[in-house]
């Protein structure tokens, strides 16, 4: 006899995933706004939270100190990245359009830098084949134009897609709000849908929101920070387009290892090569001691040890996801590997077992308490389960773990 109750459970499973993936298809087309929806919310939920500690009248009004976080992070993080933003489109079209109208001034500069090179560097291409001065020079001029080529067509396509760019924009700050709001019990409700156990719930979860909200703070603000500083050394310096060299460090930054040396040292090149021995000599100090530094005190000091990452990881997953999604892969690249990492870090520890498992450094399974004639009372650090002929399961949980990605740091 055919079980009904079994055949209901399959008819209702078959529905909840033709209803997901049909949702998940109508929010494909606004996935951009709602991945830094939640990104902002996640990053400003301390802000919020500080709001309301010295505001004591806003935390009656959860409403309220939302919108107030929203205006907060829009005067004084989205508005000056796209006055920047504007600033930085003028030069490149500028630098673009200069070298378009005179491509031989941009040929004599490449000219008189390839005939001061020193013997040393000279041999260097001779061995990679790049004696002949005229193909080197035609080389370099094409990467050059292909460069400017393709950032220019960007800054061109941003400006005739302004309303769809102010869209996105509002619709992001329109779903942090809710989700500053509505955050905490949003992340309740989905962690109680997930089927999987609770320690792997919130193992998952929160190394999802601590590479997001490391990635965030770390690489990002040390790539401002890194762009920032190199852009001050060219502009000191007397080097063209300080804003489109700066912004470039501050992409190249994001990259462990190399970052923003990829475009100063060219630049030391330049300059030596030109005759300004002083100028190289300053801004070789400058990199290594300042812009180099920088990644070296603030990424430890904003990231921490939680990721526990390695750099060659990040490198990959890095460029990985700037491959597939473009610059949000910034975010997602390093966060689907801390997920990939975790999911796997999890099936061994349950393969090997708890003993093994922790001399390994893996997570282990919650542990086992003894039996209580008074029940435990769940509070917000530990879920606790009983039963009158089973021990009480007690799985402690992290300060951040019952609503890891909305109301924690």
């Amino acid at each position: 006899m055919y079980n009904r109750r079994t055949l209901q459970q399959k008819t209702f499973l078959i529905l909840l995933i033709l209803a997901s993936i049909a949702f998940a298809l109508v929010l494909l087309p606004l996935w951009v706004p709602v991945f830094w929806g939640a990104v902002l919310a996640m990053m400003a939920v301390p802000m919020r939270r500080q709001m309301m500690q010295r505001v004591s009248w806003l935390q009656a009004q959860p409403g309220t100190a939302s919108a107030l976080t929203v205006l907060m992070v829009l005067l004084g993080g989205i508005v000056p990245v796209g006055l920047f933003a504007l600033a930085l489109s003028a030069e490149v079209l500028a630098f673009y359009q200069q070298h378009a109208s005179d491509p031989q001034q941009l040929a004599r500069h490449v000219d008189t830098l390839i005939g001061r090179l020193p013997p040393t560097l000279t041999g260097m291409l001779q061995q990679f084949g790049l004696s002949d001065a005229a193909a080197l020079r035609d080389r370099l001029l094409a990467a050059l134009a292909r460069g400017s080529q393709a950032i220019a067509a960007q800054v061109l396509s941003l400006g005739q897609n302004l309303f769809e760019s102010l869209l996105s924009l509002a619709l992001t700050l329109y779903l942090m709000f809710f989700l500053l709001r509505d955050g905490a019990h949003l992340s309740r409700r989905v962690r109680q849908a997930m089927p999987l156990a609770a320690e792997h719930k919130t193992r998952l979860i929160g190394k999802f929101a601590t590479v997001v909200k490391a990635t965030v703070k770390g690489s990002i603000v040390v790539a401002l920070v890194q762009g920032l500083l190199g852009g001050l050394a060219f502009m000191v310096l007397d080097l063209r387009a300080p804003l489109l060299w700066g912004a470039l460090m501050a992409l190249l930054s994001l990259l462990p290892a190399v970052g923003a040396g990829l475009v100063w040292v060219p630049a030391v090149l330049w300059l030596a090569a030109d005759g300004r021995i002083g100028a190289a000599a300053a801004l070789v100090a400058w990199g290594v001691l300042v812009i180099g530094l920088a990644d070296n005190l603030l990424r430890p000091l904003l990231v921490g040890k939680d990721t526990r990452l390695p750099d060659y990881l990040v490198l990959i997953s890095t460029l990985g996801g700037l491959s597939l999604f473009g610059v949000h892969g910034i975010v997602l690249g390093p966060a689907i590997a801390a997920l990939f990492i975790a999911a796997w870090d999890l099936l061994a520890a349950d393969t090997v077992g708890p003993a093994a498992a922790s001399a390994a450094g893996l997570p282990v399974a919650p542990v086992i308490a003894a039996p209580s004639a008074t029940p435990a009372v769940p509070t917000d650090h530990m879920v606790t389960s009983t039963s009158a002929s089973s021990p009480t399961t007690v799985t402690p949980r992290p300060a951040s773990a019952t609503w890891m990605i909305f109301s924690r740091d």
